[in-house]
């Protein structure tokens, strides 16, 4: 018989439906991402993944605020640093989607894995957007299609992956975070491709609205761009993942030499997006070359004027 999840309240801190080994390990869990958050969480995934082995195969319900539930394997290595309250998971976007509440727009969530992003942006702290969560994996989509499940169906869900135009490819990898359709594979799953763009002919989306695409595609960044050539042209802004191991910057670059999209960046020494003219920021910035950094790029003026607003306010903050 399948247990029923764990529940944990972020807000709260509190645990319930645990037996006494799954709470030492939730306190082992959350006390090791705040050790390891000293070192960019170098280690974490690796120990949490071992801890998981001792226990039993069940789900973690996680609420992210009064509006929102996460829910994932218990264990998870990946996921359970949201165990720890002081864990703050990818600062930059949620600076962006916190700000933004008040506009009218819809989130492309590309390579969603669980739908930690679709479930946060459709919640009402966050103003209760659309959202279209986009996920390639066979292993990955029923946990993604779940958290729609348990969040009312706010959100959509699409089995595919991002590409440059239509198609199918092999997708491969040896954690669920980092499946990817990169590079000539010979085996994998096989999935469907699409475009961005394509989203525009399916009519799944309108040309005039505005857009956050999150872009977490595993190395298909550029690929990725160059389908969505006509939704950039409008209200978007690309939320793209800069590995910190590539010290040539791939994807900030192709967006500053190869796309008419301003390139910004989070810059955490001045908590501020910064519109980046020179690559040579990024090589202060990623600090850790075992995790990614999120770039934005767009065209947008209405964008750019709630960029510009977003870090008026970061200045007032600091004053």
């Amino acid at each position: 018989m399948v247990q029923p999840p764990i529940q944990f309240d972020r807000t709260s801190g509190a645990l319930e439906g645990a037996n006494l080994w799954e709470r030492t390990a939730a306190l082992a869990l959350s006390t090791g991402s705040r050790i390891s958050s000293h070192f960019s969480h170098m280690g974490y995934i690796a120990c949490a993944n071992l801890l998981r082995k001792t226990l039993p195969e069940r789900n973690i319900a996680v609420r992210l605020n009064e509006d929102a539930v996460f829910e994932f394997p218990y264990g998870d290595g990946y996921w359970s640093k949201l165990l720890n309250r002081s864990y703050h998971y990818e600062d930059e976007l949620e600076l962006l989607f916190r700000d933004s509440a008040d506009v009218d727009y819809t989130l492309i969530d590309c390579g969603a894995n669980y739908g930690y992003w679709s479930v946060l942006v459709s919640s009402k702290p966050f103003g209760s957007h659309k959202a279209i969560a986009i996920e390639p994996s066979g292993q990955n989509f029923p946990k993604l299609a779940n958290n729609a499940d348990i969040n009312g169906n706010r959100f959509e869900t699409m089995k595919c992956a991002i590409g440059a135009g239509r198609g199918t490819a092999k997708l491969s990898g040896s954690k669920h975070e980092a499946f990817s359709i990169a590079g000539d594979q010979s085996d994998g799953e096989e999935v469907p491709v699409i475009a961005l763009d394509n989203l525009l002919d399916d009519g799944r989306i309108e040309a005039s609205g505005k857009y956050l695409i999150k872009l977490d595609v595993e190395g298909v960044e550029i690929e990725a761009m160059k389908g969505g050539a006509r939704l950039m042209q409008g209200d978007s802004v690309l939320l793209c993942e800069e590995h910190g191991s590539d010290r040539k910057h791939t994807v900030s670059r192709y967006i500053l030499e190869e796309t008419p999209l301003e390139l910004i960046v989070y810059d955490p020494s001045s908590n501020r997006l910064e519109t980046v003219t020179e690559l040579s920021i990024l090589d202060r910035i990623k600090v850790s070359t075992h995790v990614g950094y999120n770039v934005f790029g767009t065209a947008s003026a209405f964008w750019q004027d709630r960029i510009n607003a977003l870090n008026a306010k970061a200045v007032r903050r600091v004053q």
